[in-house]
């Protein structure tokens, strides 16, 4: 490889690159997590919570819906400062990318959950299955199917989302690739190869959906 050349400089600069792609992948992966425990809980209140339980998940849902994600990074990282609460910067914005993502998986959980029918709920009641059991043994499977499609379009959009982190300081993928271009000045070339990495993730999670698709496609209704 020549020095100048494209791979001789992503070569150079490849331990910033794959720091870079690490912090990606783990702020995604704890964003997600978070998102989906957070947003099932909230979803089942949505759904079956009693009516002041309900009106709470529904506030902070149609909050966080109508907050731009930049917003709230910015808030959880600088606001919440100055009311003595220090979050180191990667944290906050793994907790702003889950709080905004567990409102909209939270909504589509509860329109899978009305979405299965009534009858389902009330044979698994009929045969004697406590609330949490017909929960887990009937609901919750028929309503997952049905809410992969939006969770996977919920993982994309935090790992483009993971990119508005350089904003607080976070070294994720787009802010090393452009410390390696404020370096070089291979604008294109380097863009071009985070765009890939990107591509890769988000390839990997839409086929991640589509096995638990598979999974689940032998439940019919």
């Amino acid at each position: 490889m020549a020095p100048g050349t494209f791979f001789f400089e992503a070569w150079q600069a490849r331990q910033g690159l794959l720091t870079g792609l690490g912090v990606t992948l783990l702020s995604s992966a704890f964003s997600i997590v978070m998102a989906t425990v957070c947003g099932l809980l909230m979803g089942v209140a949505l759904a079956y919570g009693w009516w002041w339980l309900r009106l709470l998940a529904r506030l902070y849902v149609d909050l966080m819906r109508g907050i731009p994600v930049l917003v709230l990074i910015l808030f959880t990282y600088y606001g919440l400062a100055l009311f003595g609460i220090n979050v180191a910067a990667f944290w906050a914005g793994v907790i702003a990318l889950g709080a905004f993502a567990t409102a909209h998986v939270a909504e589509n959980f509860r329109g899978a959950v009305e979405s299965v029918p009534a009858g389902q709920m009330e044979a698994a009641k009929a045969i004697g299955l406590t609330f949490p059991r017909r929960l887990y043994y009937v609901i919750l499977p028929q309503a997952f199917r049905r809410m992969l499609p939006p969770w996977v379009n919920t993982g994309l959009e935090i790992v483009k989302g993971t990119t508005l982190l350089s904003i607080i300081g976070v070294v994720e993928l787009l802010l090393a690739s452009q410390q390696v271009m404020a370096r070089n000045y291979m604008i294109v070339d380097f863009y071009l190869l985070a765009m890939v990495m990107y591509l890769i993730i988000n390839f990997s999670i839409a086929q991640l959906g589509a096995l638990l698709e598979r999974r689940f496609s032998y439940l019919r209704y």
